[in-house]
């Protein structure tokens, strides 16, 4: 079906053509060459060449520039000797090239016959003036003169970027945090709200959706495209959604892949280095003809993992770290704990001595090395294949397939250990000039991932004694067992204090743990791992589908400059995993649909010195009321080259809860997790309004009473000011400052209730321990998502400043603040805002002595106060100061580089329980073909 929607297509994106993608809206129409644009000729029927060298001003080759016929898709790239060969066709009369390299500026030549010697000279421009993107506004313009917030990195520049994931580089950008889970799992936020799973900020491929169905998350880059394959990355800051819907409530980060028509030949990239890394890739692409290009991409990443070792105690530990009763570590899991009672239904064997009620135990549980065990490689493994096919000159069908799997470690509610984790996504697209027509379906699946506290509690909760004089008992059971009777026995010796007492029981009761080092270990470690049964196993289960089909075009509607696009988008989401994971027990998939469309108006006044946009989007769901996005925009550039651009904006942006927040249903004993789309929840929390805990003597049960209806859309709206421009000839300047109102937020709750959502009795309550654990009876320990009420303003600004002293010699440096707004909020209330105040990037790049490049930045972030799902505490101050050298050898195609991150081994902790980012440098080479 898909296929006759996009034969229908190719007559709507057809028309007249309009710049392409590699054309800058500030070229030139001269252009310094070996020969003078030759008069028109009587047209040839035959396709003929053109080809010849491109140089900077100062006479040396410019390889990767690029090289288009202007109004089409056809173009190719320079070599490393900056020569380029491009088949044109001149049966149509005359053609103009566009020949484009980023820190140049852009040339236009009119050619009419064949020409094989052309000498194409460009001059030095800052590297923003002739950048275009098109994530901004979805059409091509100028980076100096969009509506938003917005960074570009070049295939150059990510060649530059030192860090094992591409992603973790992005931290160098003004006002961008990064958040590294573990070596290849790194998450991007902007303005605030930072997680380790970058829930509010989109993450695109060629406009295909990475997060993985099942979750709503994209694993950074770990499932994403070889470095080698970027041609750019675009970063929208803020709030995006009127132009791209759920979810792109802080931003947009949008990978653009290289055409094989443009860049064609071979590519190798190959590092080895510390922690065992080794890294390859290959990127191969061949134009068929003048019609068909073919790309091939191979990828493969293995390194030692970085590991948690925060060993404090949680903010939700009962006791201090170092305490005799034990205490719960940010980084250990299965840390079982037990209040010592007189409730005689929570006796231990042989009575609890008194001098323990009320107290509370904790066993010391399993380090995050102790769990992953012999699994702490980290792997990256990517397959890619394209074929694109010129239907018309501007009209170009692509198809594409790609596998790619990771293991690494993640962090949400829990650390998970991805192992074999991936996507299976395939993409078919017409576009034009004008617009495009794409489908894409993209399969998630877990491989033989597991999550570590599960582990850690299931290895506990193992059998330890089959005979005991009380029957069986676990290694939880025999631990506190232990603790209650050697106290009871130290204590009654003479001159024994309670602390020496309480220090004896703990010693005695450490040594009834099974340790990693017994072979035991092992074998209920690969049990449990192998086991997908909530409960029962640790093994994650699911394997769900995204559907996504989109079409826009472009429309001149006016010659006044006013014009227009028009767009939207259908996705339908298939979850499955079996009962494990999802509410689809013995049922077909769970599906859950979304849809919307989107237009912008743009008009240009004052001889294009003012742009006016205005852009909506309305969204519709199965399961939440409509959402509109509006955004309303004005750029006034000042100057006859309009180097200096002033803009303001207001936008409305949203985020949708995911699907695990929809349609949860994982019991794993101790507790249920479950979605929260029917209707709501009542039950009991376990703090009062206050702060008291349940239990409190004199405080009601009433007072512990709470209800979570049913979840809705995140809403934000954000007021920013802007000015992006070029302070003198060589000193460019990007500035914004914003103003943003949150409502809405989703977060997590655990609290006592009835999985029917109804509130549960007296009764049902006082019964407690060990009946919420009881999976036949309706009161349980619920964990679901709930809408906060409170509204969170916060405000920011970035200052971003780029100065080419010379070619040896470029200097950069960014600041940005970002401000949570507490006037309004409550003593402890929780905004999971994450985000440094101040932070600040420094660097210098160049090349010097014609053939060596060399990029170094240090980055700074002030220590603040993080709030996870998995813990929250304090991130002290962390810097990082990164290294890249590369020698180019242009006549063997090769480039030799070095690279290290994190010179220094400075702290480097991003988020509260992630591990330290250490060192890590390596020795390569890189070799262009083409």
């Amino acid at each position: 079906m898909q296929h006759l929607y996009f034969l229908i297509a190719a007559a709507l994106l057809t028309g007249a053509a309009r710049p392409t993608v590699a054309q800058s809206s500030k070229t030139r129409s001269s252009a310094t060459s070996s020969k003078h644009p030759i008069p028109a000729q009587p047209a040839v029927s035959v396709a003929e060449a053109v080809g010849g060298t491109v140089l900077s001003s100062s006479g040396e080759v410019l390889p990767g520039a690029t090289v288009f016929i202007k109004g089409s898709f056809i173009g190719t790239s320079t070599n490393e000797l900056g020569r380029f060969h491009l088949p044109v066709a001149f049966d149509k009369g005359s053609v103009t090239l566009v020949v484009a390299f980023v820190g140049y500026e852009s040339q236009e030549i009119t050619l009419s016959e064949a020409d094989y010697d052309l000498v194409v000279t460009l001059a030095p421009s800052a590297a923003a003036v002739n950048a275009t993107v098109i994530s901004a506004s979805r059409v091509e313009e100028n980076i100096l003169r969009t509506s938003v917030t917005i960074d570009k990195v070049s295939g150059r520049q990510i060649e530059r970027i030192s860090t094992p994931e591409v992603l973790a580089g992005l931290g160098q950008l003004p006002g961008v945090d990064v958040n590294s889970a573990s070596m290849l799992f790194t998450s991007v936020s902007t303005r605030g709200f930072n997680t380790a799973k970058s829930e509010r900020v989109i993450q695109l491929v060629d406009y295909m959706d990475t997060a993985l169905p099942s979750l709503n998350l994209s694993p950074g880059n770990l499932v994403g495209i070889p470095e080698l394959d970027m041609e750019s990355i675009e970063l929208i800051h803020g709030p995006a959604s009127a132009l791209y819907g759920a979810n792109a409530l802080s931003g947009v980060v949008l990978f653009n892949s290289k055409d094989p028509f443009v860049y064609d030949g071979l590519s190798v990239r190959l590092r080895g280095g510390q922690r065992e890394l080794l890294d390859g890739q290959l990127r191969y692409a061949k134009k068929l003809g003048q019609k068909l290009a073919v790309k091939f991409n191979l990828s493969g990443f293995q390194a030692t993992d970085w590991v948690a070792r925060n060993f404090e105690a949680t903010s939700a530990s009962l006791n201090p770290q170092g305490s005799p009763l034990g205490y719960d570590a940010v980084n250990r899991s299965g840390e079982m704990s037990f209040q010592f009672t007189a409730d005689p239904r929570q006796q231990l064997p042989g009575g609890t001595h008194p001098d323990l009620y009320g107290k509370t135990a904790y066993m010391p549980g399993f380090t995050e090395q102790e769990l992953i065990g012999p699994d702490q490689k980290t792997r990256s493994y990517r397959l890619q294949g394209a074929v694109s096919y010129l239907i018309k000159d501007d009209l170009k069908l692509t198809v594409e397939a790609k596998r790619a799997t990771g293991t690494s470690t993640y962090q949400n509610i829990s650390r998970f250990r991805v192992k074999d984790l991936g996507t299976n996504q395939y993409r078919a697209e017409l576009k034009s000039n004008r617009g495009f027509i794409r489908a894409y379906s993209t399969e998630d699946f877990t491989g033989s991932s597991y999550e570590l506290a599960q582990l850690g509690a299931l290895l506990l909760g193992a059998t330890a004694q089959e005979n005991s004089p009380y029957g069986p008992l676990s290694y939880t059971q025999l631990y506190f067992s232990t603790y209650n009777s050697a106290y009871s026995e130290a204590i009654r010796q003479p001159g024994t204090t309670q602390p020496q007492a309480l220090a004896l029981a703990q010693q005695a009761a450490n040594a009834t743990q099974l340790q990693s080092s017994d072979p035991r270990f092992a074998t209920l470690r690969a049990q449990i791992i192998a086991d997908d049964q909530p409960g029962r196993g640790a093994r994650q289960n699911f394997n769900s589908f995204l559907n996504d089909i989109s079409a826009q075009r472009s429309f001149r509607v006016s010659d006044f400059g006013t014009d227009l696009i028009l767009g939207g988008a259908y996705r339908e989401y298939r979850l499955g995993s079996g009962g494990k994971l999802f509410d689809d027990f013995n049922r077909p998939r769970i599906r859950n649909y979304e849809s919307g469309a989107y237009g912008q108006l743009t008009q240009t006044l004052l001889n294009e010195h003012l742009k006016l946009a205005l852009a909506g989007r309305a969204d519709y769901f199965q399961n939440f009321s409509p959402a509109l996005s509006p955004r309303a925009s004005a750029v006034y550039s000042f100057g006859a080259e309009q180097r200096h651009n002033f803009r303001v904006s207001y936008a409305g942006a949203y985020r949708s809860p995911s699907q695990l927040e929809q349609y949860a249903h994982s019991d794993v004993t101790s507790f249920i997790v479950l979605g929260n789309i029917g209707n709501g929840f009542q039950g009991y929390g376990f703090t009062d309004a206050a702060g008291n805990p349940y239990g409190t003597p004199g405080i009601p049960l009433s007072a512990f009473a709470m209800a979570l209806p049913t979840l809705k859309l995140e809403h934000s709206t954000t007021v920013e000011a802007g000015y992006k421009g070029m302070l003198r000839p060589r000193l460019y300047a990007d500035v914004s400052y914003f103003r943003s109102a949150y409502n809405d937020f989703i977060g997590g709750q655990p609290f006592a209730g009835n999985v029917d959502g109804n509130r549960p009795t007296p009764a049902q309550i006082e019964e407690g321990l060990p009946g919420f654990t009881d999976r036949t009876k309706p009161t349980r320990i619920i964990f679901t998502w709930y809408n906060n009420a409170r509204q969170v303003r916060t405000q920011g600004a970035t200052l971003g400043l780029a100065y080419q002293l010379s070619k040896a010699l470029n200097l950069t440096g960014n600041y940005s603040l970002n401000v949570l707004d507490r006037r309004t909020l409550p003593a402890g209330f929780q905004t999971f805002f994450n985000t440094p105040r101040h932070k600040f990037n420094l660097g210098a790049h160049g090349v010097v002595l014609h053939h060596l490049t060399y990029a170094l930045n240090y980055r700074w972030a002030e220590g603040h106060r993080q709030e996870l799902p998995f813990a929250t505490g304090n991130i002290a101050s962390y810097s990082s100061t990164d290294a890249y050298l590369g020698y180019a050898l242009p006549a063997l195609a090769t480039t030799l580089q070095a690279g290290v991150s994190n010179l220094f081994n400075a702290n480097n902790v991003q988020i509260i329980g992630g591990p330290q980012i250490g060192r890590l440098a390596f020795l390569g080479l890189l070799v262009n073909l083409q």
